[in-house]
């Protein structure tokens, strides 16, 4: 920890459960006042566009209403943003934010207010592209020399450079042997463009090279290319660092000097024009994001370094001049004039916290104050600790002392589930290859103690269980008033539930004198279904190709109490083997050992065993808390059956791949019986007669591949949402 904290000027935190990255922070004068401050403009995972101007009355204080200056949703994650003179026929600043198919140019406006509300900020899409790849990041400058424009490129995945002039796309070119993006950077002063490969190795690139280049029209080199048609993209230099790189940055001393600095995930390096090292630094720390810029001292560079403890450091060249706290990790640091404040540190974590600080000391100068010394008279506190016992007594005796809180005391759901099947089974529609699929009724009551409007009743079950009705409202509840409402519960699926637990929850409006339209609240309550519901009892088995082991610190229990309704499926009076066979058609066996602490859960598939083995632990945890023992507990010793996981996600992918196949497949034979259609049509329009020349015949066996292409794709569908289940089930 740094004695020194970093001085909070302003901050905020953006969003909620927003995810933010290096790319997602700006600093410019993005509205064109002229005045030489900066605005903060942030890009979050989310699509959130937001721009502030931060001006706290005094040092620390939080965010304002008016400090936002604006904020859309542009639907579409933002991965950078970047502000340059982006739009031809002006040399006005303009908004370049990158999102992962598409490049969007935006203007920011401010109009003056006329009310005591401030001014007023539009955002305009000047134009936009639509990329072919998906985009990682991207650069912009006067590539080629151009003079009062910026140009952008930007990096796909791929690893391919696509270069825009402005409104125009100029070109696409492919980096030699890439196999994941890096960081790319654009030097002014070479006019070239700065990455690190996947080979840990920095490479030059001339803009004038990759311009002059092969058009990369795909990954391969053509026959053309090899018999020489055509230039080759020709690295400038390489340097070979030896690790990942985190960033880049090129800092420009002067118009005949200019240094290039890469963030690597343990060093940080400097570099010369030409690919030679200027110096390096090790780092202490797992590094975050930097920032390079130009120092007080001729010849010097600072550089602003944040790390994973907290810290930001502040190097001169490879000297530590100052090490500062900061309440969170930064991802994105920048520095900028805010508010007539030159320097100010903006940094920006993963989870949203926006920070603007400065350097300082904040010493603690807290003392302990003395305590003052007195005689104690234990007779006094004695007699006092009694009355105070005293006092606590009669209070937790009394009734209705403590009020109850509001959402408690307006309304009380509870949901009671019945303990028979229902006489007529209410499945319909089912899929399970068994004659009759069983029903069991569920009661939801709604006790309010004041009036109520607009109460809406949702209930939930995890598929492929189905209710026959999971939507009631109820319009208003008078005072004192009891609801009661029943539904069934049938598997209609024939895989089986990630779990049986239920859910009913209830939103309503509750009353009050400042808002007549009701505050809204929200209650749930949670209920268990029974095992009976998707399994039956069946015949163990005792061999099968998967098996899991549980072992507790207490004496076996006997099977038959944890699972009264399957009592009837024991043979020869064996307590300790029982046979469960779902509904769906698979088996799953259960054994309690007789000598030691275990039970055993074994089925011919994978996951089958997580329900048996829940619904297990779970009766286990119920019987023990009946008599009165606390500390039971459950371990597994085993090693963690990745292998079969990755064996289901790997037949979920093959069923995605053949539903795609199915789908195309379908396309094609939809087209050709409609073209078979419309012949078959103008021939039966024609006055003339004229043979049909065996139209009828071929309508007729496309209409039937058609057919079988349906059932297929929806036998696969079956099998694709089944599998998506057992991925669950394998991941419990």
């Amino acid at each position: 920890m740094s004695l020194f904290k970093a001085r909070d000027w302003w901050s905020t935190v953006l969003g909620e459960k927003e995810e933010f990255d290096q790319g997602c922070l700006c600093l410019a004068d993005v509205d064109n006042t002229g005045n030489g401050q900066d605005k903060i403009i942030v890009g979050s995972f989310m699509g959130y566009l937001r721009i502030f101007n931060p001006h706290p009355v005094k040092t620390g204080d939080g965010t304002q209403a008016e400090d936002l200056l604006l904020e859309v949703h542009l639907r579409d994650p933002i991965l950078q943003v970047e502000v340059g003179k982006f739009v031809s026929g002006t040399e006005m600043l303009h908004l370049a934010v990158l999102h992962s198919r598409k490049l969007c140019v935006y203007s920011i406006s401010g109009t003056l207010g006329n009310v005591e509300h401030g001014n007023q900020y539009q955002i305009k899409l000047m134009y936009e592209h639509n990329l072919q790849r998906t985009a990682c990041n991207m650069t912009y400058g006067s590539f080629g020399g151009v003079k009062g424009r910026d140009l952008i490129c930007i990096q796909s995945m791929d690893g391919m450079l696509m270069v825009f002039e402005q409104e125009s796309y100029a070109f696409g070119r492919f980096l030699p042997g890439s196999l994941l993006p890096g960081p790319l950077a654009y030097s002014s002063r070479t006019d070239s463009f700065i990455t690190v490969s996947s080979c840990r190795q920095v490479e030059s690139y001339k803009y004038q090279v990759l311009a002059f280049a092969t058009d990369a029209d795909k990954r391969q080199e053509t026959e053309q290319q090899k018999l020489g048609s055509g230039k080759r993209l020709v690295v400038d230099w390489t340097l070979n660092i030896g690790e990942q790189a985190l960033d880049i940055c090129i800092v420009s001393f002067n118009q005949s000097a200019s240094s290039v600095f890469v963030l690597g995930e343990r060093n940080f390096f400097c570099l010369k024009d030409n690919g030679q090292i200027r110096f390096m630094k090790k780092l202490d720390c797992s590094p975050s994001c930097f920032l390079p810029y130009c120092s007080v001292s001729e010849g010097t560079t600072n550089t602003l370094i944040g790390n994973h403890n907290n810290m930001l450091h502040i190097y001169q060249d490879v000297t530590l001049k100052w090490a500062t706290q900061l309440p969170h990790i930064p991802v994105a640091v920048r520095v900028g004039c805010l508010h007539d404040l030159k320097g100010v540190i903006v940094t920006l974590s993963d989870d949203g916290h926006l920070q603007c600080s400065y350097l300082g000391t904040d010493p603690s100068l807290f003392q302990a104050p003395k305590v003052e010394s007195r005689e104690l008279h234990y007779d006094e506190l004695d007699i006092e600790l009694k009355e105070l016992q005293k006092i606590i007594k009669d209070v937790n005796k009394s009734q209705g002392v403590w009020p109850m809180t509001e959402r408690e005391d307006d309304l009380k759901v509870s949901a009671m589930v019945s303990p028979n099947f229902d006489s007529v089974s209410q499945a319909t529609d089912v899929e399970v290859g068994t004659d009759l699929v069983p029903s069991v009724t569920v009661k939801v009551t709604l006790q309010n103690r004041l009036a109520l409007q607009k109460a809406k009743l949702s209930v939930y079950v995890q598929p492929p269980l189905v209710l026959t009705c999971d939507q009631f409202t109820f319009e208003f509840m008078a005072p004192e008033m009891s609801r009661t409402v029943s539904f069934s519960v049938y598997l209609k699926g024939s895989y089986t539930p990630p779990q049986l637990e239920g859910n009913a929850v209830v939103s309503y409006s509750r009353p009050s004198d400042r808002n007549p339209d009701g505050i809204p609240r929200v209650i749930q309550c949670k209920f268990r279904l029974p095992l009976k519901l998707i399994c039956l009892p069946g015949q163990p088995s005792k061999t099968a190709s998967h098996k899991l082991t549980i072992d507790t610190n207490k004496s076996p229990v006997s099977l038959l109490s944890l699972f009264p309704g399957f009592a009837n499926l024991s043979e020869d009076d064996q307590v300790n083997v029982m046979g469960f066979h779902f509904l769906g058609g698979s088996r799953v066996t259960l054994l309690a050992s007789k000598t030691s602490q275990r039970y055993r859960i074994q089925s011919e598939q994978f996951e089958d065993l997580w329900l048996i083995t829940n619904e297990l632990i779970i009766r286990l945890q119920e019987y023990f808390e009946k008599q009165g023992i606390k500390d039971f507990a459950c371990s597994f010793s085993g090693s963690m059956p990745l292998q079969e996981y990755f064996e289901l996600i790997d037949h979920h992918f093959e069923l995605r791949i053949n539903g795609e196949k199915l789908e195309e497949l379908l396309s094609e034979r939809a087209i050709q019986f409609r073209a078979i259609q419309r012949r078959l049509l103008t021939r039966f329009k024609d006055k003339t007669p004229a043979p049909l020349q065996h139209l009828d015949t071929l309508l007729d066996g496309t209409y039937k591949q058609t057919k079988e292409v349906i059932i297929i794709h929806h036998l696969s569908e079956t099998l694709l949402s089944g599998n998506l289940i057992n991925l669950d089930l394998s991941q419990e």
